[in-house]
């Protein structure tokens, strides 16, 4: 695509912001919406219409070279990420659910299922491109020297005799004879079987006529059925009702946007290099050329509003603190006196506050139970720590890039005034800054010489005697560090080669396959809860793993998910989706799973060391994933005889500490999963666990998508004979792991080299499937009621049932009622 395009779609995506903007920041206060249906149905329409800003944000910040326009538009886009997190916050709290079925709002803004998607910013990996590989090949280093060492010397093979080299031979030769032998008594038996079926049938060979005629109506009926056949494909591939042979190739145009991708990329790379320089040099040559005027109009400045002042008030006046922005304060547009006033008002503003804060400490609690009693009952939303961001970046677009003429810079490289016009001001900070220094000493002197001359007494600023008197209060205590003599090399080493810091498998959130639930709403409608959709797990994942986990300015500021617990049945994609958080985000995968640290680092003091490690090298090189798998042998209500060795329950103890230690700053999350989750303690899970996301098995139409591409992802070929719908129908039941095992089992080399001959049908695939285990009813049920149990799964239950107003004592006395559900 041309650059205008991305232009012309970075233009469209602040048109649509500003009209959100508008309702976000409107002046008139929304009165409170008292219908809990009809508030979520407004807060689900702004959430759909922030993913599309955010959908053409990102592609016009992944593939727009101008590297100034580039800085505004990830200012915005950060800020877009982060209230679409807020919103998603918001909709969990007001319905109860992680998952959210919006096909009516979809079908009212005119959109398709497809435009919900979340997509993962390319800039996450692609701005880390060179620590990442970097990384990776100090892990393969790593894992080199364990292969290396764990070699181990092939004992010396033991040479055969001649007698025992003679009878293998033998053996092999006589089965081989015999496969001959049986091959040609087959081909015998069929020609006897022949020859019986003519003499039954009466068929002579003088009847040579009658046999040619046979084989013409044959042969004619077999060419006019291929005829046909070709004829009525051609039509439906003419009316687009299926692929042509030359669809199975990469398209032209496809190719070539996608070159046009990756130049776009490199561009970005040579115009960011030459924008740094340009920065460098820019700033260099404006010292040089201006750098001494301003000094010295600065100081004059300074020296005249002296003058100035005492001719006022008769006294010399206190220099602006550098808090209060320094001698900045004097180049506004303001007099002497007026300046005077301002700095004496903020004097007497901050005693104020200090006495009305401790008068409002007082009041505070009186004041919150009068304001609760006067506050209008109903659902409002919650204040965002993001628009200001946005409205910030989407200001910065109108005032310098929507009008600005460009025709002179077609290859869209850096911008030479709008760099100078910021390094003026960058230069003219760091310079007031040094005057301000001089300029203090020389007020100091002439109070000192002028003053003394009176007889009088130099003022003391009141902030001044402030500063001396210094900060009363108890520091906090630091923690000690265990590896203090250590390099973080060489602990991400230890942990390398005592399997803790594993390699993530290289999988995307587009190969976690799933299809979107049309009939949520109608469902829900009806009073029934319906079983949430693959595409909604990825949208959750996306939402509250990968963008938090992948931008700084969101995890800082986004409602903080320090853990997630992902629950299922077996095979469902667990493991994969934890998989997909560290490639999506380029983060460490560190396993804390009870199986993985039996037998490592043992005892309490151990324990300490390993956590110590783990955390100290997860904050270092952030993003990092903790992944606890088996989540639910953590928090046994009994340990079982088998298990008690392993001890599973270590980490019970030492989890809140380390949930307590993870900061807003401290990029790292711990992702727990379970196939079991009924058998933990539940208040102790709950507690270490921020977010639980309940995982289907999948539904018809994501069995259907997985089967088709399973097989073509296992070279199969796909053709009428195959009937993917009634392969995805009798399929209900197993997860995507059996599927995936059934495929593999079917399409081995043999099979594969006869496709073209035997093409693949469903029933080939029923009997590797029928060997492995479905998922039950009683175990999806027994899922299912133990979520009911969780505290978001209690809450949407007594909203379901109309008990939303209830005391929590009521509750805990109803809790059966989650089998509702």
């Amino acid at each position: 695509m041309a650059r205008s395009t991305y232009n012309l779609m970075w233009n469209d995506a602040h048109l649509e912001l500003e009209n959100i903007l508008i309702q976000e920041t409107s002046e008139k206060p929304h009165s409170p919406e008292k219908d809990r249906v009809v508030f979520f149905q407004q807060l689900a329409t702004l959430y759909v219409r922030y993913i599309q800003i955010f959908r053409r944000l990102e592609t016009a910040y992944d593939q727009m070279a101008h590297p100034q326009k580039r800085r505004v538009l990830q200012l915005v886009l950060d800020g877009v990420m982060g209230r679409l997190v807020e919103l998603k916050n918001d909709m969990v709290e007001k319905e109860f659910s992680e998952y959210h079925y919006m096909d009516d709002i979809i079908q009212d803004l005119k959109l398709t299922p497809g435009d919900l998607e979340i997509p993962t910013p390319r800039y996450f990996i692609r701005e880390r491109a060179k620590v990442l590989q970097e990384r990776a090949k100090m892990l393969s280093r790593i894992l080199e020297k364990m292969e290396k060492k764990e070699t181990i010397t092939v004992t010396a093979v033991r040479t055969l005799t001649v007698e025992e080299a003679i009878k293998f031979i033998q053996i092999a030769e006589r089965a081989r004879q015999g496969r001959l032998r049986a091959k040609f008594m087959k081909e015998i038996r069929e020609n006897e079987e022949k020859q019986r079926l003519f003499k039954e049938k009466g068929i002579r060979n003088s009847d040579q006529n009658e046999a040619a005629v046979q084989i013409q109506r044959f042969w004619k009926g077999f060419i006019q059925r291929k005829k046909t056949k070709r004829e009525r494909d051609d039509e439906m591939i003419f009316l687009g009702m299926c692929y042509g042979p030359e669809d199975s190739q990469p398209s032209p145009t496809l190719i070539t946007a996608k070159s046009a991708e990756i130049h776009n990329h490199q561009q970005q790379d040579i115009y960011e290099q030459e924008f740094q320089q340009a920065l460098q040099t820019t700033k260099e040559k404006l010292l040089e050329m201006e750098g001494t005027n301003m000094r010295e109009n600065m100081k004059n400045q300074i020296r005249q509003w002296f003058i100035e002042c005492r001719n006022l008030a008769g006294t010399f006046p206190d220099y602006p603190e550098e808090e209060d922005g320094g001698s900045a304060l004097i180049f506004q547009e303001k007099n002497p006196a007026q300046l005077q006033t301002e700095l004496a008002a903020k004097d007497t503003e901050k005693e104020a506050k200090s006495r009305k804060m401790q008068e409002s400490n007082k009041q505070n609690d009186g004041i919150k139970s009068k304001a609760a009693e006067e506050e209008e009952p109903g659902l409002k939303l919650l204040p965002s720590c993001f628009l200001p961001q946005i409205i910030d970046g989407h200001n910065v677009y109108k005032t310098v890039w929507q009008h600005r003429d460009e025709t002179a810079n077609f290859h869209q490289r850096h911008d030479l005034e709008l760099i100078k016009e910021e390094k003026r001001k960058e230069i003219e900070t760091e310079i007031r800054q040094q005057v301000d220094e001089l300029m203090r000493e020389e007020l100091k002197n002439l109070k000192l010489a002028v003053d003394k001359d009176k007889g009088g007494r130099t003022k003391t600023s009141k902030k001044q005697k402030k500063k001396k008197g210094g900060k009363s209060g108890k520091k906090k205590k630091k923690e000690k560090d265990l590896t203090s003599d250590r390099t973080i090399e060489s602990l991400y080493q230890e942990l390398v080669e005592q399997g803790i810091l594993k390699q993530a498998n290289n999988v995307t959130l587009k190969d976690y396959l799933g299809e979107y639930s049309y009939l949520g709403t109608t469902l829900r409608q009806t009073d029934i809860e319906p079983m949430p959709s693959l595409s909604d797990v990825r949208q959750v994942i996306s939402l509250n793993a990968i963008l938090p986990l992948g931008s700084a300015c969101v995890h800082e500021n986004a409602p903080l998910v320090k853990s997630i617990l992902l629950v299922g049945p077996k095979g469902v994609g667990k493991k994969m989706l934890v998989h997909v958080i560290c490639t999506e985000t380029g983060a460490n995968l560190f396993d804390l799973s009870p199986l993985n640290i039996a037998g490592k680092y043992t005892g309490k003091s151990g324990l300490q060391m390993m956590l110590h490690m783990v955390f100290k090298v997860a904050r270092q090189l952030q993003p990092s994933v903790v992944w606890i798998d088996d989540a639910e042998k953590t928090f046994y209500k009994k340990v079982p005889k088998e298990e008690k060795e392993l001890d599973p329950k270590r980490l019970k103890k030492d989890l809140p500490k380390i949930l307590k230690s993870i900061k807003t700053e401290d990029r790292v999350m711990i992702v727990g999963t379970s196939q079991q989750p009924y058998e933990a303690d539940l208040k102790s899970l709950c507690k270490i666990y921020n977010k639980i996301i309940l995982i289907p098995r999948p539904d018809y139409a994501t069995r259907f998508v997985i089967w088709s591409q399973i097989i073509k992802n296992n070279h199969g070929i796909i053709t009428k004979n195959l009937d993917i719908s009634s392969l995805a129908k009798i399929s209900d039941g197993y997860t995507q792991g059996s599927m995936i095992q059934a495929v593999k089992t079917v399409l081995n080399e043999r099979r594969l080299d006869q496709m073209v001959t035997r093409p693949l049908t469903a029933a080939e695939f029923l009997a590797p499937l029928a060997k492995m285990e479905p998922v039950f009813k009683e175990e999806e049920e027994a899922i299912k009621s133990w979520y009911a149990k969780t505290p978001l799964g209690k809450k949407r239950v007594k909203a379901a049932v109309g008990k939303e107003g209830d005391e929590e004592h009521h509750s805990a006395g109803k809790g059966g009622s989650g089998d509702k559900k």
